[in-house]
């Protein structure tokens, strides 16, 4: 099973890459989407979480993200903490979401791919990119945070730049009409890659 790794800062509309995605019939595996769904369900988790946390972690309506995220954000070690409770639990979750799968390849969409060993998981690499102005906007459209905050998140992730040193592809995602013109074509020559090997 050919495992495409795809990436990108905050922002940069890997929601919408991943949707046209789907839409090609690729089943695409999203690592934060899982680990919080792993967070609210795994006892084990939990008992992990509310150790590094304390009980604030979780409240009656189940994970404290806010909480969590104002630590995290502001502490590098904390956050390394909580991937190192996490990251095991998704990969073990992704390999059974590969053994199920019946299509050529699958995405595997996380913002810190290329920080770890999730890498290892990927035959190719595609980075979303988009201005920071627009990354910017967006963020704070869809958050409704402060412009500070935002560039405290950016300033957190690998940059842009280095990013798209380490992928195979770059999808330029300005206008979702060129965008999903990448998608397609980025389809096209990996399953092409697919047949040919």
């Amino acid at each position: 099973m050919v495992v495409v790794g795809l990436t990108g800062g905050i922002g940069s509309g890997k929601t919408s890459v991943l949707n046209f995605f789907k839409e090609l019939g690729v089943p695409c595996y999203i690592a934060d989407v899982e680990a919080k769904r792993l967070m609210k369900t795994s006892i084990e988790i939990k008992k992990e979480v509310i150790d590094l946390f304390g009980d604030k972690a979780y409240t009656t309506k189940g994970l404290n993200r806010k909480f969590i995220a104002d630590i995290v954000f502001n502490n590098r070690d904390i956050l390394e903490q909580l991937n190192a409770i996490v990251h095991p639990r998704v990969f073990e979750d992704f390999i059974k979401f590969v053994a199920n799968s019946k299509a050529d390849y699958v995405i595997y969409e996380s913002a810190i791919i290329l920080d770890g060993d999730s890498k290892k998981l990927c035959d190719k690499i595609i980075v979303v990119a988009a201005p920071l102005k627009t990354r910017i906007e967006r963020v704070i459209k869809r958050d409704g945070v402060s412009k500070q905050s935002v560039l405290a998140r950016i300033n957190q992730q690998m940059s842009e730049k280095e990013m798209i040193a380490h992928s195979d592809f770059t999808i330029n995602n300005i206008s979702l009409e060129s965008t999903k013109r990448e998608v397609e074509s980025i389809n096209t020559k990996i399953l092409l890659e697919i047949q040919n090997t």
